[in-house]
């Protein structure tokens, strides 16, 4: 099949325009939905056009079952300007269970009439997709059909699709097509490897962290703001409120925790999720447990504001099942707090030291509880948690990411120069 378009003058200029592929991207039904696509690619945008497809999940009577689920497949604006960005929300059709299969090729047949626009208002240059599953197989199509470029990011939730003999399959069907592959750990750069990327063109390029909106303030201050006691120990953990972000696992350690610590109390920061809410088995989970004065939920919160709680706390975890480079932890230490994870994912790549915090195995609830006691109790070097941080800022990534995305446009000019030669040539 012939591509649809060609490429635009912005390659020859060195600005490739990067069209942004992404089912996780933030809105206002989901306002930190991939939150962190979002940093990574609006800093970009400073120096590169770019415009944002995300495809957003749909079949017929949908409606029906969000009466009885809420927040399942919220509604979103199908286009919206964020800032100088143009977002793109195409419906495709996902049907669910068995069906997921499918989605890959309902992304890229949905997808592939704004592409077409894109490519000829010269607004297309390469494919920035975001995770290996279904987005990748999509970008594989969508570069195939149009002769674009793709680059795929790994995030995390392709370690465990790929146990998925079919996911798995198309993954590694994207990652030998695509012409680099971003993880952002080792650990998914192994695993990008061994589905048969090229190592050449496989790059490990970390999340960044935000050190204007994560400044701690005084802890006085936090606590007060929140009406928290400056005698308290104070445990924070942030993000979804879905059985994989475990949440209930901290839960489950607090009686015993309470021992030692009888003014101790958990922040539980956050909200529904693309996964699914478990809030009501949390707050279940609490009364059970007698843990109504020690378990405050404070709902989601934006984050230019997480920098008052992580202030508050005095360790934060996050006993999560999977991750791939969790920017949470990040956050934390950039409001100097030290960490204790289970050590999945790339979590062992964030908390790199002995003196940033504690890793352990995930599902050892013992050693959880034994990990969050220790955390209490030990006095932490502050100042070195947060220089950490400060090391791990979004500039230090972008650079990376424009000198990449730069040599892919090269690349495919001088491909495409190579060919015109041996064509006219024949």
């Amino acid at each position: 099949m012939q591509p649809e378009g060609q490429a635009s003058q912005s390659i020859v200029d060195a600005r490739p325009a990067l069209v942004v592929l992404s089912t996780l991207f933030p809105s206002a039904a989901e306002p930190v939905a991939g939150v962190f696509i979002k940093e990574r690619m609006f800093r970009v945008a400073l120096e590169l056009p770019i415009a944002v497809i995300a495809p957003q999940p749909w079949f017929p009577l949908q409606s029906l079952l969000r009466r009885l689920r809420p927040t399942y497949r919220p509604h979103r604006v199908t286009f919206e300007r964020m800032g100088d960005v143009r977002v793109y929300r195409p419906r495709f059709l996902a049907l669910p269970g068995v069906l997921r299969r499918l989605d890959g090729w309902s992304i890229a047949l949905s997808v592939r009439p704004l592409l077409r626009q894109l490519q000829r208002a010269g607004d297309a240059d390469i494919l920035d997709v975001h995770f290996g599953y279904p987005e990748g197989h999509a970008g594989m199509l969508l570069a195939r059909w149009s002769g674009l470029p793709f680059v795929v990011t790994l995030r995390g939730k392709e370690q465990r699709m790929q146990a998925q003999p079919v996911f798995g399959k198309r993954m590694s069907a994207a990652l030998r097509k695509a012409d680099k592959v971003i993880a952002v750990s080792s650990a998914l750069r192994q695993l990008a490897l061994q589905l048969g990327a090229r190592p050449a063109d496989a790059v490990l390029i970390g999340n960044g962290i935000d050190l204007d909106k994560f400044t701690p303030i005084a802890r006085d201050e936090a606590r007060r703001r929140l009406g928290i006691t400056s005698q308290s120990k104070v445990l924070i953990s942030v993000g979804s409120l879905v059985e994989r972000k475990g949440f209930h696992r901290v839960i489950e350690c607090m009686p015993a925790l309470l021992k030692a610590h009888p003014d101790l109390l958990f922040l539980v920061v956050g909200g529904p999720g693309p996964e699914g809410d478990m809030s009501a088995q949390l707050r279940a989970l609490t009364r059970q447990l007698g843990l109504e004065s020690h378990v405050r939920f404070t709902g989601p919160m934006a984050p230019s504001e997480l920098h008052v709680p992580l202030s508050a706390a005095d360790v934060f975890v996050l006993a999560t099942r999977y991750e791939g480079w969790a920017n949470v932890l990040l956050e934390a230490m950039a409001c100097r707090l030290p960490i204790v994870a289970t050590d999945v994912g790339g979590n062992a790549e964030v908390v790199c030291r002995d003196d940033l915090g504690m890793l352990v195995e995930f599902g050892d609830a013992p050693a959880l509880r034994q990990a969050l006691a220790g955390a209490l109790q030990r006095k932490w070097n502050h100042d070195a948690i947060r220089a950490h941080a400060e090391d791990n800022t979004w500039d230090r990534r972008i650079d990376q990411l424009l000198t990449l995305f730069r040599q892919v446009a090269t690349d495919r000019r001088t491909e495409r120069a190579h060919d015109a030669a041996s064509a006219s040539g024949s």
